[in-house]
Protein backbone atom coordinates (compact mmCIF):
# COMPACT_ATOMS: atom_id res chain seq x y z
CA UNK A 1 0.00 0.00 0.00
CA UNK A 2 1.32 3.83 -0.64
CA UNK A 3 0.40 6.78 0.27
CA UNK A 4 -0.37 9.07 -3.08
CA UNK A 5 -0.70 12.81 -3.36
CA UNK A 6 -3.00 13.41 -6.43
CA UNK A 7 -3.52 16.57 -7.85
CA UNK A 8 -6.05 17.93 -10.47
CA UNK A 9 -6.22 21.47 -12.48
CA UNK A 10 -9.05 23.81 -12.91
CA UNK A 11 -9.73 22.23 -16.56
CA UNK A 12 -9.75 18.52 -15.01
CA UNK A 13 -12.49 19.92 -12.33
CA UNK A 14 -14.26 22.28 -14.72
CA UNK A 15 -17.36 20.49 -15.01
CA UNK A 16 -19.47 18.62 -12.56
CA UNK A 17 -19.25 15.85 -15.12
CA UNK A 18 -15.59 15.67 -15.01
CA UNK A 19 -15.43 16.24 -11.02
CA UNK A 20 -17.14 12.54 -11.47
CA UNK A 21 -14.49 11.69 -13.55
CA UNK A 22 -11.59 12.72 -10.80
CA UNK A 23 -13.70 10.85 -8.32
CA UNK A 24 -13.62 7.92 -10.24
CA UNK A 25 -9.76 7.45 -10.54
CA UNK A 26 -9.64 8.62 -6.64
CA UNK A 27 -11.73 5.67 -6.09
CA UNK A 28 -9.92 3.63 -8.32
CA UNK A 29 -6.61 4.52 -6.30
CA UNK A 30 -8.16 3.76 -3.29
CA UNK A 31 -9.58 0.10 -4.28
CA UNK A 32 -6.29 -0.46 -5.27
CA UNK A 33 -5.34 -0.19 -1.09
CA UNK A 34 -3.50 3.46 -1.44
CA UNK A 35 -3.91 5.69 1.11
CA UNK A 36 -5.54 8.77 -1.16
CA UNK A 37 -4.72 12.82 -0.66
CA UNK A 38 -6.18 14.71 -3.10
CA UNK A 39 -5.35 18.53 -4.08
CA UNK A 40 -7.53 20.47 -6.42
CA UNK A 41 -7.88 23.39 -8.12
CA UNK A 42 -10.77 26.52 -8.29
CA UNK A 43 -13.34 25.32 -11.31
CA UNK A 44 -11.67 26.98 -14.71
CA UNK A 45 -11.89 30.20 -14.83
CA UNK A 46 -13.46 30.49 -11.61
CA UNK A 47 -10.50 32.52 -9.79
CA UNK A 48 -10.79 35.03 -12.92
CA UNK A 49 -14.47 35.38 -12.62
CA UNK A 50 -13.20 36.35 -8.84
CA UNK A 51 -10.50 38.66 -9.71
CA UNK A 52 -12.62 40.61 -12.07
CA UNK A 53 -15.64 40.77 -9.66
CA UNK A 54 -12.97 42.41 -7.05
CA UNK A 55 -11.33 44.70 -9.82
CA UNK A 56 -14.63 46.23 -10.45
CA UNK A 57 -15.45 47.13 -7.14
CA UNK A 58 -11.41 48.56 -6.83
CA UNK A 59 -8.21 49.03 -9.18
CA UNK A 60 -6.19 48.19 -6.13
CA UNK A 61 -8.30 45.54 -3.69
CA UNK A 62 -6.95 45.11 -0.13
CA UNK A 63 -4.32 42.18 -0.45
CA UNK A 64 -5.63 40.50 2.49
CA UNK A 65 -9.18 40.70 1.28
CA UNK A 66 -8.31 39.64 -1.94
CA UNK A 67 -7.23 36.31 -0.73
CA UNK A 68 -9.83 35.58 1.08
CA UNK A 69 -11.81 36.25 -2.38
CA UNK A 70 -9.80 34.22 -4.73
CA UNK A 71 -9.42 31.11 -2.08
CA UNK A 72 -12.59 30.77 -2.25
CA UNK A 73 -12.58 28.97 -5.58
CA UNK A 74 -10.58 25.90 -4.51
CA UNK A 75 -12.79 25.50 -1.29
CA UNK A 76 -16.08 24.72 -3.97
CA UNK A 77 -13.98 22.20 -6.03
CA UNK A 78 -12.87 20.37 -3.00
CA UNK A 79 -16.50 20.08 -1.28
CA UNK A 80 -18.04 19.12 -4.84
CA UNK A 81 -15.35 16.17 -5.28
CA UNK A 82 -15.96 15.24 -1.48
CA UNK A 83 -19.68 15.03 -2.45
CA UNK A 84 -19.20 13.11 -5.62
CA UNK A 85 -16.99 10.67 -3.42
CA UNK A 86 -19.12 10.22 -0.97
CA UNK A 87 -22.10 9.24 -3.77
CA UNK A 88 -19.41 6.80 -4.95
CA UNK A 89 -19.33 4.92 -1.45
CA UNK A 90 -15.97 6.40 -0.41
CA UNK A 91 -15.58 7.62 2.39
CA UNK A 92 -14.19 11.65 1.82
CA UNK A 93 -12.94 14.56 3.79
CA UNK A 94 -12.32 17.97 2.36
CA UNK A 95 -10.41 20.94 3.73
CA UNK A 96 -8.87 24.00 3.27
CA UNK A 97 -5.19 24.86 3.41
CA UNK A 98 -5.85 25.74 7.07
CA UNK A 99 -7.46 23.23 8.17
CA UNK A 100 -4.95 20.86 6.18
CA UNK A 101 -1.82 22.69 7.55
CA UNK A 102 -0.45 24.55 5.20
CA UNK A 103 1.53 27.26 7.43
CA UNK A 104 3.17 30.07 5.03
CA UNK A 105 4.81 33.45 5.76
CA UNK A 106 3.25 36.79 5.63
CA UNK A 107 3.42 37.88 2.08
CA UNK A 108 -0.37 37.68 0.67
CA UNK A 109 -1.14 36.99 -3.13
CA UNK A 110 2.35 35.31 -3.72
CA UNK A 111 3.25 33.50 -0.18
CA UNK A 112 5.66 30.57 0.25
CA UNK A 113 4.81 28.13 1.80
CA UNK A 114 7.23 27.30 5.24
CA UNK A 115 5.80 24.24 7.01
CA UNK A 116 3.20 21.40 6.95
CA UNK A 117 1.34 20.20 9.44
CA UNK A 118 -0.55 17.37 8.47
CA UNK A 119 -1.82 16.01 11.61
CA UNK A 120 -5.73 15.53 10.52
CA UNK A 121 -4.48 14.17 7.10
CA UNK A 122 -3.13 11.47 9.35
CA UNK A 123 -5.90 11.18 11.56
CA UNK A 124 -8.63 10.72 8.72
CA UNK A 125 -6.14 8.59 6.42
CA UNK A 126 -5.53 6.31 9.14
CA UNK A 127 -9.76 6.19 9.41
CA UNK A 128 -9.66 4.93 5.63
CA UNK A 129 -10.62 7.94 4.63
CA UNK A 130 -9.81 10.08 1.09
CA UNK A 131 -8.72 13.99 2.35
CA UNK A 132 -9.11 16.14 -0.04
CA UNK A 133 -7.37 19.68 0.21
CA UNK A 134 -7.84 23.06 -1.51
CA UNK A 135 -5.18 23.99 -3.30
CA UNK A 136 -3.03 27.32 -3.65
CA UNK A 137 -3.72 28.70 -0.13
CA UNK A 138 -2.58 28.51 3.34
CA UNK A 139 -2.37 30.39 6.58
CA UNK A 140 0.16 32.93 7.98
CA UNK A 141 1.39 32.79 11.40
CA UNK A 142 -1.84 36.07 12.28
CA UNK A 143 -4.06 33.18 11.62
CA UNK A 144 -5.07 35.10 7.75
CA UNK A 145 -5.60 32.86 4.64
CA UNK A 146 -2.98 33.54 2.34
CA UNK A 147 -2.51 32.34 -1.39
CA UNK A 148 0.32 31.05 -3.05
CA UNK A 149 0.35 32.70 -6.57
CA UNK A 150 -1.11 31.60 -9.83
CA UNK A 151 0.03 27.73 -9.94
CA UNK A 152 0.23 27.43 -6.37
CA UNK A 153 -1.99 24.12 -5.75
CA UNK A 154 0.86 22.20 -7.89
CA UNK A 155 2.77 23.61 -4.93
CA UNK A 156 0.50 22.18 -2.37
CA UNK A 157 0.88 19.19 -3.58
CA UNK A 158 4.32 18.35 -3.51
CA UNK A 159 4.52 19.90 -0.24
CA UNK A 160 2.42 17.67 1.17
CA UNK A 161 3.64 14.89 -0.42
CA UNK A 162 6.84 15.66 1.19
CA UNK A 163 5.55 16.28 4.38
CA UNK A 164 3.95 12.88 4.46
CA UNK A 165 6.92 10.91 2.85
CA UNK A 166 4.56 10.25 -0.08
CA UNK A 167 5.32 7.20 -2.72
CA UNK A 168 4.53 9.38 -5.41
CA UNK A 169 2.62 12.70 -5.67
CA UNK A 170 1.28 12.84 -9.27
CA UNK A 171 0.06 15.92 -10.91
CA UNK A 172 -3.02 15.42 -13.56
CA UNK A 173 -3.82 18.03 -15.92
CA UNK A 174 -4.62 18.50 -19.28
CA UNK A 175 -1.98 16.80 -20.58
CA UNK A 176 -0.29 13.83 -21.34
CA UNK A 177 2.88 13.87 -19.72
CA UNK A 178 6.18 16.42 -20.73
CA UNK A 179 6.91 17.12 -24.18
CA UNK A 180 10.01 17.85 -25.33
CA UNK A 181 8.34 20.92 -26.59
CA UNK A 182 4.91 22.16 -26.55
CA UNK A 183 2.81 19.81 -29.25
CA UNK A 184 0.46 22.39 -29.58
CA UNK A 185 3.03 24.20 -31.79
CA UNK A 186 4.93 20.99 -32.86
CA UNK A 187 2.35 18.17 -33.25
CA UNK A 188 5.53 15.37 -33.59
CA UNK A 189 6.43 16.49 -30.32
CA UNK A 190 7.45 13.39 -28.13
CA UNK A 191 6.46 12.34 -24.49
CA UNK A 192 9.12 12.32 -22.17
CA UNK A 193 9.19 8.58 -20.09
CA UNK A 194 11.57 10.62 -17.69
CA UNK A 195 13.50 13.69 -17.18
CA UNK A 196 15.28 14.98 -14.03
CA UNK A 197 14.27 17.75 -11.53
CA UNK A 198 17.06 20.54 -12.72
CA UNK A 199 15.91 19.82 -16.29
CA UNK A 200 12.40 20.23 -15.56
CA UNK A 201 12.99 23.40 -13.06
CA UNK A 202 14.78 24.51 -16.15
CA UNK A 203 11.93 24.11 -18.49
CA UNK A 204 9.60 25.23 -15.88
CA UNK A 205 11.83 28.61 -15.42
CA UNK A 206 11.85 29.34 -19.37
CA UNK A 207 8.16 28.94 -20.13
CA UNK A 208 7.43 25.36 -20.03
CA UNK A 209 3.66 25.53 -18.22
CA UNK A 210 3.18 21.89 -17.25
CA UNK A 211 4.48 22.45 -13.65
CA UNK A 212 5.35 25.43 -11.44
CA UNK A 213 8.36 26.37 -10.99
CA UNK A 214 8.26 26.49 -6.75
CA UNK A 215 6.41 22.89 -6.74
CA UNK A 216 9.96 21.29 -8.45
CA UNK A 217 11.95 23.38 -6.10
CA UNK A 218 10.28 21.91 -3.60
CA UNK A 219 9.93 18.13 -5.25
CA UNK A 220 13.90 18.11 -5.73
CA UNK A 221 14.94 19.28 -2.06
CA UNK A 222 12.64 16.63 -0.62
CA UNK A 223 13.54 13.93 -3.33
CA UNK A 224 9.52 13.81 -4.35
CA UNK A 225 8.62 11.87 -7.07
CA UNK A 226 6.45 13.38 -9.36
CA UNK A 227 4.31 12.13 -11.99
CA UNK A 228 2.67 14.29 -14.78
CA UNK A 229 -0.24 12.63 -15.75
CA UNK A 230 -3.56 13.00 -18.17
CA UNK A 231 -7.22 13.45 -16.45
CA UNK A 232 -8.43 12.32 -19.97
CA UNK A 233 -6.06 10.16 -21.40
CA UNK A 234 -4.84 6.68 -20.39
CA UNK A 235 -0.94 6.68 -20.00
CA UNK A 236 1.96 6.32 -17.89
CA UNK A 237 3.12 9.98 -18.21
CA UNK A 238 6.22 11.73 -17.68
CA UNK A 239 8.43 11.07 -13.96
CA UNK A 240 10.53 14.06 -12.57
CA UNK A 241 13.13 12.57 -10.63
CA UNK A 242 16.70 11.99 -9.73
CA UNK A 243 19.37 12.65 -12.51
CA UNK A 244 20.35 8.91 -11.36
CA UNK A 245 17.42 7.02 -11.85
CA UNK A 246 16.98 7.78 -15.18
CA UNK A 247 18.26 4.68 -17.00
CA UNK A 248 18.56 6.47 -20.50
CA UNK A 249 20.76 9.18 -20.58
CA UNK A 250 19.05 11.74 -22.97
CA UNK A 251 21.77 14.92 -24.62
CA UNK A 252 18.83 16.65 -24.74
CA UNK A 253 16.16 16.02 -23.38
CA UNK A 254 13.46 19.27 -24.53
CA UNK A 255 12.62 22.92 -25.71
CA UNK A 256 11.15 25.73 -23.84
CA UNK A 257 10.48 29.02 -25.11
CA UNK A 258 8.38 32.86 -24.28
CA UNK A 259 6.74 34.70 -26.84
CA UNK A 260 6.14 37.62 -23.94
CA UNK A 261 9.31 38.72 -24.53
CA UNK A 262 11.28 42.36 -25.09
CA UNK A 263 15.07 43.57 -25.67
CA UNK A 264 16.48 46.74 -25.04
CA UNK A 265 20.57 48.30 -26.39
CA UNK A 266 22.04 51.24 -24.47
CA UNK A 267 24.93 51.46 -27.05
CA UNK A 268 28.01 53.72 -26.32
CA UNK A 269 28.19 53.83 -22.48
CA UNK A 270 31.01 54.79 -20.73
CA UNK A 271 33.00 52.19 -20.01
CA UNK A 272 33.33 53.17 -16.20
CA UNK A 273 33.28 50.84 -12.88
CA UNK A 274 29.90 49.76 -11.53
CA UNK A 275 28.18 51.40 -14.74
CA UNK A 276 26.23 48.23 -15.39
CA UNK A 277 25.59 47.74 -11.79
CA UNK A 278 23.70 51.66 -11.81
CA UNK A 279 21.97 50.54 -14.49
CA UNK A 280 20.54 47.59 -13.11
CA UNK A 281 19.78 49.46 -9.91
CA UNK A 282 17.79 52.35 -11.92
CA UNK A 283 15.94 49.61 -13.87
CA UNK A 284 15.03 47.52 -10.68
CA UNK A 285 13.87 50.26 -9.11
CA UNK A 286 11.22 51.07 -11.76
CA UNK A 287 10.14 47.01 -10.07
CA UNK A 288 10.95 45.78 -13.85
CA UNK A 289 12.34 42.47 -13.69
CA UNK A 290 15.62 42.14 -16.14
CA UNK A 291 16.13 37.90 -17.84
CA UNK A 292 19.23 37.99 -19.94
CA UNK A 293 22.10 40.13 -20.12
CA UNK A 294 24.89 40.80 -22.53
CA UNK A 295 27.64 43.50 -22.43
CA UNK A 296 30.25 44.01 -25.06
CA UNK A 297 33.02 46.11 -25.03
CA UNK A 298 33.61 48.11 -28.00
CA UNK A 299 36.70 50.72 -28.15
CA UNK A 300 38.23 50.14 -24.48
CA UNK A 301 36.09 53.59 -23.89
CA UNK A 302 32.89 52.62 -24.70
CA UNK A 303 30.39 49.51 -23.72
CA UNK A 304 27.36 48.22 -25.05
CA UNK A 305 24.80 47.22 -23.16
CA UNK A 306 21.71 45.10 -23.85
CA UNK A 307 19.03 43.16 -21.49
CA UNK A 308 15.70 41.54 -21.90
CA UNK A 309 12.65 41.99 -20.09
CA UNK A 310 8.89 40.54 -19.95
CA UNK A 311 6.82 42.23 -23.10
CA UNK A 312 4.35 43.95 -20.77
CA UNK A 313 7.07 45.95 -18.73
CA UNK A 314 8.69 47.05 -22.44
CA UNK A 315 7.06 50.75 -21.95
CA UNK A 316 8.11 51.24 -18.35
CA UNK A 317 11.82 50.05 -19.00
CA UNK A 318 12.23 52.23 -22.00
CA UNK A 319 11.83 55.70 -20.71
CA UNK A 320 14.16 54.30 -17.96
CA UNK A 321 16.80 53.44 -20.27
CA UNK A 322 16.11 56.77 -21.94
CA UNK A 323 16.55 58.99 -19.36
CA UNK A 324 19.92 56.99 -18.21
CA UNK A 325 21.20 57.60 -21.64
CA UNK A 326 20.99 61.31 -21.09
CA UNK A 327 22.56 60.81 -17.97
CA UNK A 328 25.20 58.79 -19.08
CA UNK A 329 26.02 60.22 -21.95
CA UNK A 330 25.18 56.99 -24.20
CA UNK A 331 24.85 57.20 -28.19
CA UNK A 332 21.19 55.40 -28.78
CA UNK A 333 18.88 53.11 -27.35
CA UNK A 334 17.01 50.71 -29.25
CA UNK A 335 14.56 48.18 -28.54
CA UNK A 336 12.26 45.84 -30.11
CA UNK A 337 8.79 44.46 -28.05
CA UNK A 338 8.12 41.71 -30.34
CA UNK A 339 10.67 39.26 -29.64
CA UNK A 340 10.94 35.39 -28.03
CA UNK A 341 12.94 33.16 -26.10
CA UNK A 342 14.14 29.83 -27.49
CA UNK A 343 15.49 27.73 -24.81
CA UNK A 344 17.67 24.26 -25.31
CA UNK A 345 17.92 22.18 -22.31
CA UNK A 346 19.69 18.95 -21.23
CA UNK A 347 21.80 16.71 -18.46
CA UNK A 348 23.99 15.89 -21.71
CA UNK A 349 25.11 18.91 -22.05
CA UNK A 350 27.64 18.46 -19.42
CA UNK A 351 29.63 16.07 -20.66
CA UNK A 352 29.18 16.53 -24.64
CA UNK A 353 30.52 19.59 -26.95
CA UNK A 354 28.70 20.64 -30.49
CA UNK A 355 25.44 21.02 -29.12
CA UNK A 356 25.34 24.98 -29.33
CA UNK A 357 27.11 24.66 -32.51
CA UNK A 358 23.93 22.10 -33.67
CA UNK A 359 22.04 24.73 -32.46
CA UNK A 360 22.93 27.87 -34.55
CA UNK A 361 23.35 26.13 -37.15
CA UNK A 362 19.92 24.80 -37.52
CA UNK A 363 18.97 28.02 -36.87
CA UNK A 364 21.05 29.46 -39.66
CA UNK A 365 19.87 27.05 -42.34
CA UNK A 366 16.24 28.60 -41.72
CA UNK A 367 18.04 32.04 -42.01
CA UNK A 368 16.81 32.96 -38.45
CA UNK A 369 19.32 35.77 -37.09
CA UNK A 370 20.27 35.27 -33.24
CA UNK A 371 20.12 38.43 -31.49
CA UNK A 372 21.43 37.42 -28.10
CA UNK A 373 22.75 34.18 -26.03
CA UNK A 374 23.04 32.85 -22.77
CA UNK A 375 24.00 29.37 -21.79
CA UNK A 376 24.07 27.53 -18.28
CA UNK A 377 25.62 24.21 -17.45
CA UNK A 378 22.75 22.70 -18.79
CA UNK A 379 20.94 25.38 -21.18
CA UNK A 380 21.26 27.56 -24.29
CA UNK A 381 19.07 30.57 -24.46
CA UNK A 382 18.70 32.81 -27.77
CA UNK A 383 16.71 35.83 -28.12
CA UNK A 384 15.40 35.56 -32.31
CA UNK A 385 12.29 37.72 -33.71
CA UNK A 386 8.90 36.10 -32.11
CA UNK A 387 7.35 36.13 -35.80
CA UNK A 388 10.26 32.88 -36.26
CA UNK A 389 9.72 30.84 -33.12
CA UNK A 390 7.94 28.19 -34.63
CA UNK A 391 10.14 27.84 -37.45
CA UNK A 392 12.92 28.58 -35.35
CA UNK A 393 11.44 25.12 -32.59
CA UNK A 394 10.95 23.36 -35.43
CA UNK A 395 14.37 23.62 -37.25
CA UNK A 396 16.33 23.16 -33.31
CA UNK A 397 13.64 19.76 -32.57
CA UNK A 398 14.30 18.53 -36.64
CA UNK A 399 18.25 19.22 -35.70
CA UNK A 400 18.43 17.04 -31.90
CA UNK A 401 16.08 14.38 -33.28
CA UNK A 402 13.41 14.84 -30.64
CA UNK A 403 10.61 13.47 -32.41
CA UNK A 404 12.19 9.99 -32.16
CA UNK A 405 12.89 9.91 -28.04
CA UNK A 406 10.06 7.67 -27.57
CA UNK A 407 7.65 6.25 -30.07
CA UNK A 408 4.86 7.53 -27.52
CA UNK A 409 3.28 10.68 -28.99
CA UNK A 410 0.83 13.06 -27.59
CA UNK A 411 -2.85 11.62 -28.19
CA UNK A 412 -4.68 14.64 -27.53
CA UNK A 413 -3.27 18.20 -25.70
CA UNK A 414 -6.86 19.33 -25.21
CA UNK A 415 -6.68 23.47 -24.32
CA UNK A 416 -8.73 23.95 -21.43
Amino acid sequence: MAVLVQKFGGSSVGTTERIHNVAAKVLKAKKQGHDVVVVVSAMYGETDRLIQLAQSLSKSPSAREYDLLVSTGEQVSMALLAIALTEKGCSARSYTGVNAGICTDNVHTKARIIDVKPDNIRRDLAHGHVVIVAGFQGMNAHGEVTTLGRGGSDTTAVALAAALKADECQIFTDVDGVFTTDPRLIPEASLLPTICYEEMLEMASLGAKVLQMRSVEIASKHNVPVRVLSTFNEGPGTLVTLEEKIMQKRLVSGIAFSREEAIISLSGVPNKAGVEGYILACVGEADIEIDMIAQNATDGVHTDFTFTMQRNDYPKTLKVVEQLANELGAVSVKGNPRVAKLSLVGIGMRSHTGVASTMFKALGNVNINIQMITTSEIKISVVIEEKFLEKGVRAVHQAFELDRITTVKHQAYMES
